[in-house]
């Protein structure tokens, strides 16, 4: 039993990421190549602008805050941070700025799931795709969130340090990066699976409007719009 757990352990954290990661970026790659034409958000707000408003704003924001600070939390080495903060006071401000992040998240992604799923011009135009996007980071943001009641039972950063550790094993290629986990809670690995679900159905989602941030605006030269005499 022993070995089975170690190898199931060896698949979901060390291999699966990379499976993930592949699909993630090639899948991406062939679409944008392929079928341009699908590359959009597929809003509904000329359908409905009801409840969107409020539930965008709140679930963008918090997602937002969220990916940047799993970002540069999880791949930024401990050695980088420690002369400024311990591990434990890194954990804490991650409870806290992430607990308020992910409320907004879970907030504005169940209005946005609840106007899917009741409004029924928007029911009609959505496809199974983007109920099941949205539902996955619910359930994602959720867990996300239960994973703050035992990160109180221990403050001292030893979890987010083997997380980091993982993180980074996976991404910079350091070796067996699922041995990193040995030891940690099911509700943080229930997390990372289910984050890494969402990656490797990026690419057949309307996910894909990600890579397509508009910041040239930032940097183009101003327009003069004139009204009509």
């Amino acid at each position: 039993m022993g070995a089975f757990m170690g190898y199931l352990n060896g698949l979901l954290f060390g291999l699966y990421p990379y499976l993930a990661g592949s699909v993630f970026l090639i899948g991406s790659l062939l679409r944008f190549d392929h079928g341009q034409y699908t590359w959009k958000t597929g809003s509904s707000q000329l359908l409905s602008k009801r409840q969107l408003r409020l539930g965008s704003n709140l679930f963008h924001i918090g997602i937002l805050v969220i990916f940047f600070g799993h970002l540069v939390g999880l791949l930024t080495p401990h050695w980088v941070y420690a002369p400024f903060i311990s591990a434990g006071a890194k954990q804490v401000v991650a409870i806290i700025v992430g607990g308020i992040a992910g409320v907004m998240c879970l907030a504005g992604g169940a209005i946005l799931l609840h106007r899917r799923l009741t409004n029924p011009r928007v029911r009609a135009s959505s496809r199974t795709a983007d109920n099941l996007i949205l539902a996955l980071f619910v359930v994602q943001v959720t867990l996300g969130l239960l994973t703050i009641i035992p990160a109180l039972g221990h403050l001292d950063g030893g979890v987010m340090l083997m997380l980091g550790s993982w993180a980074q094993s996976v991404v910079y290629f350091q070796g067996d990066a699922a041995a990193h986990l040995q030891g940690v809670g099911w509700i943080y690995k229930l997390h990372i699976l289910v984050g890494l679900t969402i990656v490797l159905i990026f690419p057949f989602t309307r996910l894909v409007h990600v890579w397509s941030v508009p910041l040239g605006y930032f940097g183009r030269r101003y327009q003069i719009v004139r009204r009509r005499g």
